[in-house]
């Protein structure tokens, strides 16, 4: 690529490209110019041809930016192009440009043309609206082109081109600054929603290592397990595992993916084990999965929202009507164009679109991810709050405090073993068993079979034929059957009291116990604090852990309420009571064992460290994994609340006035227009300023 280097300070230096950039290839050769190692940012001005890249280093990093530049040329600009697609948001230069262009043209047309030449393209251009309106009436819809259509049409009835011209202009710029501030919300959610993280497993030979899905590229192997996402889109190479697809295919339950068959991104696996050929870039397939969500949130639509714009679509053959009766007491033609020219729909449908978008977006930089505005609504509405322990009111990264062994082990040989088995799965206590081993400089040669993640319980094996389980006490002794002699359970109770216990047994007998200190999360006591001075009149904790650990955190936390040593089904048990009990439930946890819990409650809140599981049947995502983030949203879902009924009373009266003005003759049907669409995107401009927290 040519460029002359016109500006530069250190970190930063602008150039100037040869000539414009194509609206096209603005967000491809910003892509492809980030890709640069060192750079921290880029700014492309299009119509002057300029370039700015923020860089972080010295004379080394300006060298290898200024390379980069010039090795982008089309084929860079097209691969950038595909992973990133069209641009996401317009711009606020093509936003001018369009308004320059439609201004332009209809001077341009009101100065230089002869009245009939004006006059005939007035009506050619009324054939647009005309179509508009014939399809809603062929659907047997009194809708907003049906009004538009009527109160233009009404002029040339008059004999008045010029006026019919000037309302259709009018009608287009309303139209164009509505469509730039929409896609411009979408936009910025899009955006802040490619910020949040995703890692995967990269296979290379025998081994593994996480990697930021982002920087995978097509032919790479992932390894995807029991409640972890799949990220990309590929085809299984080896395993065969339950995928669950629904956010894709809207199949409630998960389908079984195995050698040859092809699996997408946005989807999780629930049980087994694939590896996964990568057919797209990591890039590309979040994107899509990204727009997907934008998508779906339309159909989430909170019922206030839902409410208004039925509302609103129910008003307009009221406005025929008043249209009507105008006509038949006033005889003027002008009045009753006036009275057509003014509705409410448009104003009520972007505006709480555009409300909940900017909530959405805001929601994505604060930390949360929020599938749609019925969710808002739903939280704001809720008054029993249920958290899963570990993972959620505790920290995502718990530590291994003590280890023990029996029957002829010793404490070396059970931790390795502990870590051989938990590093194929992605709950923080095994990842935490993981962690103690590497800390201690503990190799281990794979010895066992493959292993099965047993949901709620843990993780069976076989050791030289023999099984070995790891898990919960009622995993490890009720169900596996392994016999705990008073004396072991003795030392046990004294050598890991409070702590969370893993138990390890191998051919029916115990070999040893790992005790996990699961430390309470900075904040969480006055997170809780909050949430119940924010009207959670039920706070209540539930746990698979025992009875010693959960009251430990719950005291902690500062929570009433807690249950112990529960299974999947008795989570959502509880869940069912407190509904049953008239309770709006938020259902906060990060496992799969908190998934069906999840699902049933009104919202379902997953932390983002947790599993796929988790966030695909949940309704927000915790991005951050902080607490705080729950307060943050509780009060940004009532501030949109409040914001949708705000702009509602405001609609009504404005527009209910200007109706008044045109029907007693006080506006013209073109100043009415004017006045319309001016507090339309007033409102809208309104309703994406920032929330206050």
């Amino acid at each position: 690529m040519e460029f002359l280097v016109v500006n530069e300070v250190p970190g930063r230096l602008r150039v100037r490209l040869a000539g414009p950039v194509p609206a096209a290839d603005v967000d491809a050769l910003a892509t492809a110019t980030r890709a640069c190692k060192g750079v921290l940012g880029c700014t492309v001005y299009p119509r002057i041809g300029s370039l700015a890249v923020r860089y972080a280093g010295g004379a080394a990093v300006r060298e290898r930016v200024l390379d980069r530049l010039r090795a982008i040329d089309a084929n860079a600009i097209e691969a950038a192009r595909s992973d990133w697609g069209a641009p996401l948001a317009p711009r606020a230069g093509a936003l001018l440009m369009d308004v320059a262009t439609l201004a332009g043209s209809f001077l341009a047309r009101r100065w230089l043309l002869p009245p009939f030449l004006r006059a005939a393209w007035a009506v050619w251009r009324y054939r647009r609206f005309l179509a508009a309106a014939l399809r809603s009436l062929f659907r047997a819809r009194l809708d907003v082109p049906v009004l538009d259509a009527a109160a233009i049409g009404m002029s040339f009835v008059q004999r008045d081109p010029k006026t019919a011209g000037s309302t259709m202009f009018l009608l287009d710029l309303g139209e164009t600054l509505e469509d730039y501030t929409r896609a411009r919300s979408e936009g910025e959610l899009i955006y802040s929603l490619l910020a949040a993280p995703e890692t995967v497993q990269l296979v290379e030979g025998d081994c593994e290592r996480s990697v930021p899905a982002s920087s995978l590229v097509a032919g790479d192997v992932v390894a995807v397990r029991s409640g972890m996402p799949v990220c990309i889109d590929g085809v299984v190479e080896r395993g065969c595992a339950m995928v669950n697809q629904s956010t894709l295919t809207g199949e409630p339950l998960a389908v079984e993916r195995g050698e040859g068959d092809d699996v997408f991104a946005g989807t999780a696996v629930e049980d087994g084990e694939i590896f996964v050929r990568v057919r797209a870039s990591g890039a590309k397939t979040k994107l899509r999965s990204i727009v997907a969500l934008v998508e779906q949130s339309e159909q989430c639509k909170a019922e206030a929202q839902s409410r208004r714009e039925r509302l609103a679509d129910r008003i307009v053959p009221w406005n025929f009507l008043l249209a009507g009766a105008v006509a038949a007491t006033t005889r003027s033609l002008q009045k009753t164009a006036a009275a057509l020219m003014v509705d409410y729909s448009c104003a009520l449908k972007l505006t709480a679109s555009i409300s909940v978008l900017s909530a959405m977006s805001q929601s994505a930089k604060a930390g949360f991810t929020v599938k749609g505005s019925k969710h808002f609504e739903a939280f704001a509405q809720a008054d029993a709050i249920v958290f899963d322990k570990t993972g959620t009111l505790t920290e995502a990264t718990p530590e291994v405090h003590s280890v023990i062994a029996f029957n002829g082990w010793n404490r070396t040989q059970v931790l390795r073993f502990a870590a051989c088995l938990e590093e194929h799965f992605p709950h923080p206590v095994a990842r935490a068993v993981v962690r103690a081993a590497e800390r201690r400089n503990l190799k281990h040669r794979e010895r066992h079979a493959s292993v099965e993640y047993l949901v709620a319980h843990g993780i069976a094996s076989s050791l030289d034929g023999k099984r070995a389980v790891i898990g919960s006490e009622h995993f490890v002794m009720e169900d596996e059957g392994v016999v705990v002699g008073d004396e072991q359970r003795e030392r046990i109770a004294r050598e890991l009291a409070g702590l969370s216990v893993l138990y390890l047994a191998v051919d029916g007998k115990l070999v040893g116990g790992i005790g996990v200190d699961d430390p309470l999360k900075e904040g969480a006591r006055e997170a809780v604090a909050r949430l119940r001075s924010l009207g959670f009149r039920r706070i209540v904790m539930l746990t698979g852990d025992h009875e010693c650990a959960a009251a430990r955190v719950a005291r902690e936390a500062g929570i009433d309420e807690y249950r112990a040593n529960l299974l999947p089904e008795d989570k959502h048990a509880c869940i069912q009571a407190l509904r049953a009990e008239g309770h709006r439930v938020v259902m906060v946890g990060d496992g799969v064992n908190d998934s069906p819990a999840l699902s049933l409650a009104d919202v379902g809140v997953a932390m983002a460290q947790g599993t796929a599981i988790a966030r695909e049947v949940a309704d927000i995502t915790l991005s951050d994994g902080s607490l705080e983030s729950l307060v943050r949203l509780r009060v940004l879902s009532r501030e949109l609340m409040r914001r949708l009924d705000g702009s509602f009373w405001r609609i009504m009266a404005v527009n209910s006035a200007l109706l008044a003005a045109g029907v007693g003759g006080l506006v013209t049907p073109q100043a009415s227009s004017l006045l319309h669409n001016g507090t339309t995107i007033a409102f809208a401009a309104q309703s994406a300023k920032r929330y206050r927290f």
